[in-house]
């Protein structure tokens, strides 16, 4: 993408509502516009990495054989009646009529709606197990929304529904929804912790929440050090392997991690204290287990091994998608603006031609912006006629990775400088060496990996 055709209005200022670092530089960066108080327009650079963090999940849910579907924003106030949690939420629940008087909801979560969906469909034990998930508009009335996306009232939420014959299978669902979560996370450059957590309204005894560290976080948290030493890396796992995926739960649950709602000082004392850690997080998602607490009220049964009925057993499976961008930035940013992970950034690299218009500068990133277009990268390219100094700090706003500077100079001896973002460090090199470098670094975000088609060769929203 030219920068001359693209629509990326910078701000210099920080707006005086932003309180967190996130938030002011989703402003600053051109990412997002308050519509209304906790209601956000998404522009260009902040979509396209939403799509990002979509496609990633998208692409773990599809590894762990989970089945994407549709439901609507707008629910039935009457599914909700019957499975007797119409009240729960509350003021943070939007209800409304519709022209027939009809009680209506905005979807604040899913539970019921998908277990209606399941009653209809699903009959027997041999159509188990059965796990859908969706990536839609939720709205909860947040009483003092704030921070920009991490507490707004509107946000992009992924809901994974599994359905099971009994407790064991259920169990196995919520242990692959753990390693398909790990994996997620760590794709995007984050570490989110899975801890044990409290259920609040959607309810059920097991449930995890997974936080990134962060002196912003809303939730008190308390952990062994030991956790923070873990990572996934590229292990292949067999999802259908209960003893492997058990393993490894259980490898991220044996170090202590709780948040504040379920913290027990006692069996934190047995941490040896030079690794106890008490921090805020962030939390990104939370996986449950809640037995029959929907399907026995709404009847969700299926035939089974001995002809009669049985109520599946459930579980729900949550990761916010638009929260994940605030939390990205808060836990990788400094003092000049955002610093994107590869995994997630809107754009490969940029390009700033130090010389717009000198015919030589042109050539050379005309060349390089081709080169990396011709590789499958997205390169952002400053070609605007504007002092350095203002691409530079451009450039630093809105994050990317890694910047290619073009100048006169330079190309006198046959050089570029190929910069890190994250490190600050430079070095120069024939401008074929840094698209090859590039191409490197990126490689194995395109690999497939574990039988995932390359990212550069396809994606769910093919059009960005």
């Amino acid at each position: 993408m030219r920068l001359t055709r693209y629509f990326l209005p910078v701000l210099k200022e920080t707006p005086s509502e932003a309180q967190i670092a996130s938030h002011r530089l989703m402003l600053r960066a051109g990412m997002i516009k308050q519509a209304a108080a906790g209601i956000y327009s998404w522009l260009p650079l902040g979509f396209k990495v939403l799509r990002k963090v979509e496609n990633i999940v998208h692409e773990e849910q599809a590894r762990a054989g989970h089945i994407p579907i549709q439901m609507p924003v707008l629910q039935s106030a009457d599914l909700w009646r019957e499975s007797g949690r119409y009240d729960d939420y509350g003021e943070e629940m939007l209800r409304m009529k519709d022209r027939h008087g009809r009680d209506m909801l905005y979807t604040p979560t899913a539970e019921e709606l998908v277990t209606d969906i399941f009653r209809a469909h699903v009959g027997s034990y041999k159509d188990l197990p059965l796990t859908l998930y969706q990536i839609q508009w939720k709205f909860r009335d947040e009483i003092r929304p704030r921070f920009g996306v991490m507490r707004g009232r509107e946000f992009y939420m992924k809901d994974g529904y599994n359905f099971d014959l009994d407790y064991e299978s259920a169990i196995h669902a919520y242990n692959r929804h753990m390693v398909s979560y790990l994996r997620t996370y760590e794709r995007m450059g984050l570490q989110a912790i899975p801890m044990r957590a409290d259920s609040g309204p959607i309810g059920g005894d097991d449930t995890h929440e997974f936080l990134v560290l962060a002196e912003t976080g809303e939730s008190e948290v308390f952990y062994d050090s030991a956790i923070t030493t873990l990572e996934f890396g590229e292990r292949e796992v067999d999802f259908d392997d209960r003893d492997a995926c058990a393993a490894i739960v259980k490898e991220w649950t044996t170090p202590y991690a709780r948040t504040d709602e379920t913290h027990d000082e006692t069996l934190f004392a047995q941490v040896p204290q030079e690794r106890q850690r008490r921090s805020r997080g962030i939390e990104v998602g939370q996986i449950f287990y809640f037995g029959t607490k929907y399907s026995e009220p709404m009847g969700a049964t299926v035939q089974g091994p001995d002809g009669k009925p049985v109520p599946v057993h459930m579980g729900s499976h949550g990761i916010g998608v638009s929260r994940l961008l605030g939390a990205i930035i808060e836990a990788s940013h400094d003092d000049k603006g955002i610093i994107w992970p590869e995994g997630v950034t809107p754009f490969h690299c940029g390009i700033v031609n130090l010389k717009q218009g000198d015919e030589e500068a042109d050539a050379a990133s005309e060349a390089i912006y081709s080169s990396l277009k011709a590789l499958g990268l997205d390169p952002l390219y400053d070609d605007r006629d504007e002092r350095a100094g203002g691409k530079f700090a451009t450039m630093d706003l809105i994050g990317l990775p890694w910047r290619i500077t073009v100048g006169p100079r330079g190309l006198k001896n046959g050089v570029v400088e190929l910069t890190s973002r994250r490190t600050g460090e430079s070095e120069e090199m024939p401008p074929e060496q840094a698209v090859e470098r590039i191409a490197q670094i990126y490689a194995p975000h395109f690999s497939s990996g574990s039988g995932v088609e390359p990212m550069a060769n396809r994606s769910f929203h093919t059009w960005l």
